[in-house]
């Protein structure tokens, strides 16, 4: 079976330009989102703060670090039956562990592990060195999900995505491998993908980043362990709007069904 990660795509935090919410409405809005993943048959979900835009090249504000420990906490309460994951955009992999951490979640998603990375919002330096001292010295089993050739991005180095696949497991402490499109919502290429799991065979989870919908899931899970999924499955296919219940049980159903 193929697991499915449900992305919540929160809408902007407090302390982001375009805040309009306070967290008690953001928390429901979560919750919401994650009760219709789990109805779907969805066996994770991922939290991302979407609506910080324009988004910082590294380090977040505490007061983002804090929402998104109190927003975690809540899925982790609501929902204990399904697989958590934190992602701090633009690329806060410390502040996703702590996050994670702290909260009993269990991955987090890095976008640039390792290598460098150039995305509209500047460089984006991989940080595996300070995450994973980080996670020692929590004493942590958080696993790490880290982008080859992240979205919305151009590798600096590595030209060929499956070279720098091989440096995220063997040199940076990936625990799983994630392969997108060029954007939020993009299909990603199935060939790609099929290299990747020809170099590695069942040594290393795959998953699908972006753009899975029912009309390529069969072709992109063919060699994908899952999918992190998130506007294929929102009202309208719009990302920022509600989870809609049925879409996410077609695409669950369907990849239920794929071996």
């Amino acid at each position: 079976m193929k697991i499915l990660y449900g992305v919540i795509h929160l809408p902007a935090l407090p302390g982001a330009p375009a805040a309009a919410l306070d967290l008690d409405a953001i928390e429901a809005r979560a919750l919401a989102d994650a009760a219709a993943y789990a109805a779907a048959g969805f066996g994770g979900l991922v939290l991302e703060n979407y609506g910080d835009a324009p988004f910082l090249a590294g380090r977040v504000g505490p007061e983002t670090v804090a929402a998104m420990a109190r927003l975690a906490r809540a899925l982790r309460l609501d929902r204990p039956d399904l697989a958590l994951g934190v992602n701090v955009l633009r690329n806060d992999g410390e502040a996703a562990l702590a996050v994670a951490a702290a909260v009993g979640a269990d991955f987090i998603r890095v976008n640039v592990l390792g290598g460098v990375s150039w995305s509209d919002q500047g460089p984006l330096v991989g940080q595996a060195a300070r995450i994973l001292r980080l996670r020692r010295s929590l004493g942590s089993a958080v696993r790490i999900f880290a982008d080859v050739d992240v979205k919305h991005a151009v590798m600096a180095a590595h030209a060929d995505p499956v070279h720098q696949a091989e440096d995220l497991l063997e040199r940076a402490g990936a625990d799983a491998l994630i392969v997108s499109g060029r954007a939020t919502g993009a299909e990603p290429d199935a060939a790609l993908l099929g290299r990747l799991r020809g170099r590695f065979g069942d040594g290393a989870t795959l998953l699908v980043g972006s753009g899975l919908r029912e009309s390529n899931a069969a072709v992109l899970l063919a060699a994908a362990d899952g999918a992190i999924v998130g506007t294929a499955v929102k009202e309208g296919g719009v990302t920022s709007r509600p989870v809609d219940p049925a879409a996410a049980r077609r695409l669950a159903d369907l990849a239920g069904r794929l071996l």
